[in-house]
């Protein structure tokens, strides 16, 4: 397939072999949404209006308070709290039937603008992605990848039939499925091993780990889609 301003990210995406594609499609516009609004476009009056209104899930809070610019994020949780303040406190508010404000707390405790934008493009990336499966090469580095993560298989299983033809899909079910059902027997392997090496009788300076020494962050990983 003849590379594009979209096919190009998803190529990146897959050149790599470790890890999940999936989370990788997801860090970058994690990354790029963060470093986006911690710059220059938290003084943008739109850009503003909307993270008073979503503000910010504690994943990507703890992302922004490992950026530089901390006044950036302290200047957007000023009108946030303003914002926030105002939509459940206000004199007017006060006197609304409790489910409203009750529906209104859960809607601000359960958006975050970063998500927003990552859902955004991952749904305009995961088009591209199914799109440029039908090509060979695409398959080939998709067969080659380490492994999919759990959260990220349940994602392609649920979202691929809304791209793929029936045959595509059951073939693209299969390599995915071989893909996570692999790296799980691989990774069950390791995280029995670590458990066995505190039996006395694997104890020793000597003692083989083998690749369970971080079978757990790999496991949370792989279950989660978040490496500790």
């Amino acid at each position: 397939m003849r590379e594009s301003i979209l096919t190009i990210p998803i190529s990146e995406i897959l050149e790599p072999k470790e890890g999940c594609p999936i989370c990788r499609m997801r860090n970058m516009l994690e990354s790029r949404t963060v470093e986006y609004i911690m710059g220059a476009a938290m003084m943008e009056p739109d850009v503003r209006i909307e993270t008073n209104r979503a503000g910010f899930c504690s994943v990507h809070f703890s992302q922004m308070l490992k950026q530089k610019n901390r006044l950036s994020l302290a200047l957007m949780l000023q009108t946030h709290l303003d914002e926030t303040r105002g939509q459940l406190f206000s004199r007017k508010k006060l006197f609304e039937p409790k489910n409203a404000r009750k529906k209104r707390l859960s809607e601000i405790n359960e958006s975050c603008f970063v998500c927003e934008k990552i859902d955004w493009g991952m749904e305009r990336l995961m088009r591209t992605f199914f799109e440029m499966f039908g090509d060979p090469g695409t398959r080939q580095l998709l067969s080659e990848q380490e492994f999919i993560c759990l959260p990220h298989f349940d994602l392609l299983q649920s979202v691929a039939p809304n791209y793929l033809k029936k045959q595509e899909l059951d073939s693209f079910n299969e390599l995915c499925g071989q893909l996570t059902e692999n790296y799980m027997n691989a990774l069950y392997e390791d995280v029995s091993k670590f458990c066995s090496m505190y039996d006395y009788r694997s104890s020793g300076k000597d003692a083989d780990w083998g690749n369970s020494r971080d079978s757990i962050e790999r496991a949370v990983g792989f279950l989660t889609s978040r490496q500790p």
